[in-house]
């Protein structure tokens, strides 16, 4: 499996990448003379657990050897994860100064060793499983996370958390009865314990503590508080319930910047009102303060640098009172101005478009007449000049005013026989007067034509009238007019 973080396909280039059992040895290509090597090595064990052994012997050892050690009962089996001078200062930082109290290193692990130490960590699950049950059956109030069995299957280390303490001694018994070991009970924290199951935490990371974080520090909500961070302990705690370690990684740099930003004890105090603060960017130096019951400003926030707002509070500490938060004074033009300028000006604009919205839509108000046309009343007044129109229009028709606009009435009437009959006999009279008898029957015929043609013009709009109205007094009517014309 490669490295994501060195990007090598094989192991670790650096050998701090993935786990924090994995220390890179920067001192490891120099050159020290056999007896200026310090002879305190690191091992490291199941679980990130990690150790200090003399090299009495002046053992040739490598990183990642396995070696034996002298352990209770009999012995057990590490690996080399540091030596030389990086081993000094990890003394250094742990406070350990009893070196001859340390245990010593034996020998290298041979096959035979590493085969019998498998065997003892094959056994570890079913010997997890089966405690489990029988603290179960015992019903205490712990909570059994791990066991680590020794390498000569001679001694296991059960490690557990609870919240107060408890008394294990019978259960002692019964394990070692079950799994014929000696048993050695070890209490942790949770946050032990988390690091030794690992997981994934909240930011899709594995999580810190099971990876490179070995020391933990207590972590204060006042942390979070610095760092203008909710205060939801959902949020803020982490897989082992309790405050999230990496609350204290940016706290230092949070309490260097807040130095520049004044603390706010009450309020603010300006002749536009009383200001509370409500949030602080504290990279950018920026406050946001609201004022207190001020129907003209509203509920908004006002955007203050640190500078200003160190200056308002010295006034306010003189006793003066600053005109707003963003200037002590206000000009003459500014006073008389309303506020809220911008919105007034838009206000008039949407009124003017109103205006002209409602005059094109309420134009037939200066005529009351066209307004209440919808009225019944009004219906039936508009049908009777609509039949009187109709009726005009027929008679014009008839006195041949409009006959002829028709194009096919215009083809038809000059096409027709007795219209050629009526124009021969007008050039007939042209020549032998009116005396003649035969001129005297034509204009007969001509009269008796025009009758025709009138009543068969006169029908079907008749026809149309008494179909589109309903009303029986504009039917006699029409009924009326064509006796009328007959």
């Amino acid at each position: 499996m490669g490295c994501g973080t060195c990007g090598t396909s094989g192991g670790c280039s650096s050998g701090g990448c993935g786990s924090k059992m994995n220390v890179y040895d920067w001192l490891s290509n120099m050159s020290i003379p056999e007896d200026q090597k310090y002879n305190i090595v690191e091992l490291r064990f199941k679980g990130g657990r990690k150790g200090y052994y003399r090299n009495e012997n002046g053992l040739d050892l490598v990183k990642g050897d396995w070696v034996v050690i002298e352990s209770k009962p009999n012995y057990h089996i590490g690996e080399v994860s540091l030596q030389g001078e990086l081993v000094r200062l990890q003394l250094r930082k742990r406070k350990i100064t009893k070196l001859e109290e340390l245990p010593v290193i034996m020998r290298v692990a041979s096959e035979k060793d590493i085969a019998k130490r498998t065997q003892s960590i094959e056994r570890e699950m079913p010997i997890l499983y089966k405690s489990r049950e029988i603290i179960k059956n015992t019903e205490l109030k712990m909570k059994l996370s791990d066991v680590e069995v020794q390498a000569d299957n001679l001694k296991a280390t059960f490690y557990y958390s609870a919240d107060d303490r408890v008394d294990f001694r019978e259960l002692i018994k019964r394990l070692a009865g079950e799994f014929k070991v000696r048993v050695e009970m070890k209490q942790i924290s949770l946050r032990q314990e988390a690091a030794r199951l690992g997981g994934i935490g909240s930011c899709g990371r594995e999580l810190c503590c099971s990876t490179w974080l070995s020391d933990f520090k207590n972590v204060s909500t006042s942390g979070a508080r610095y760092q203008n961070l909710s205060l939801n302990p959902q949020k803020l705690a982490g897989q082992c319930s309790r405050l999230k370690c990496c609350i204290n990684f940016e706290l230092e740099t949070y309490l260097a910047e807040l130095k520049d930003i004044p603390e706010v004890k009450g309020v603010l105090k300006t002749e536009m009102g009383v200001a509370r603060l409500q949030k602080t960017d504290i990279f950018k130096k920026l406050m946001w303060f609201s004022y207190d019951d001020s129907k003209e400003i509203g509920n908004t926030w006002v955007q203050v640098s640190a500078q200003r707002v160190k200056e308002i509070i010295a006034l306010n500490e003189n006793g003066e009172l600053p005109f707003s938060l963003e200037k002590d004074a206000i000009d003459v033009e500014e006073a008389n101005a309303p506020i809220n300028n911008d919105l007034l000006q838009l206000d008039k604009r949407l009124n003017k478009k109103g205006n002209r919205n409602n005059k094109n839509k309420g134009g037939n108000k200066r005529n009351p007449k066209k307004a209440n046309s919808n009225t019944p009343s009004n219906r039936k007044q508009q049908q009777g000049q609509g039949n009187q129109q109709q009726s005009g229009g027929q008679q014009t028709k008839k006195s041949g005013g409009t006959r002829n606009n028709n194009p096919s009435n215009r083809n038809r009437n000059n096409n027709s026989p007795n219209r050629r009959k009526q124009g021969e006999n007008n050039n007939n009279n042209k020549r032998g007067g009116s005396n003649n008898p035969n001129n005297k029957q034509e204009k007969g015929n001509n009269a008796n034509s025009r009758r025709f043609n009138a009543k068969r013009k006169s029908a079907p709009t008749a026809n149309k009238a008494e179909g589109n109205n309903s009303n029986p007094t504009r039917q006699n009517n029409q009924k009326k007019r064509t006796n009328v014309k007959k």
